[in-house]
């Protein structure tokens, strides 16, 4: 197996406590709202939030290699901002991949901002890369995109998530 892994931080006017829980607490009520063209739903299929919550996120037709995918909820810690899960069913997960984790952090910044840490660690099924440098690249221009349209959300609505 090749493991391969990504790392991306984008940087935001906002507070790391709003955005904390924008992304990290609440996004099964959030994305849909915000990015229904993408993401039809996120369900909570067990758990509280914490540290073994399973929520499925289901894509609409604009997503081409699949239609949903399961994350679990691996490690939250309120204090740092940091919340790590694993996608254990759907997306790429035994197309491309074996298994794939993503951490996110949220940090102060700049002026009262913040930067926002994504990193993954992905295990390819076969020899190889386990993504290409394009599915790389997508994958952040994707994760960016998402973290854009709640920073604009956040900005248009400034008692939400307060």
């Amino acid at each position: 197996m090749v493991k391969g892994a990504i790392s991306h931080h984008m940087v935001s006017p906002l507070p790391p406590a709003r955005l904390w829980k924008a992304i990290a607490k609440d996004p099964h009520n959030l994305m849909p709202k915000i990015m229904p063209q993408i993401i039809s739903s996120i369900v909570v299929l067990e758990g509280d939030g914490g540290v073994g919550t399973v929520k499925q996120a289901n894509f609409t037709d604009a997503i081409k290699d699949f239609s949903y995918w399961k994350e679990r909820v691996d490690e939250i810690d309120e204090e740092k901002t940091v919340c790590k899960y694993s996608v254990i069913e759907g997306g790429l997960i035994g197309k491309k991949v074996k298994s794939s984790t993503f951490k996110l952090q949220f940090e102060d910044g700049a002026n009262g901002g913040s930067v926002c840490k994504l990193d993954g660690e992905f295990e390819a099924i076969e020899d190889g890369p386990p993504m290409e440098d394009e599915r790389i690249k997508e994958t952040i221009v994707n994760m960016e995109g998402m973290f854009k349209a709640v920073e604009a959300y956040l900005v248009a609505n400034p008692d939400a998530y307060v």
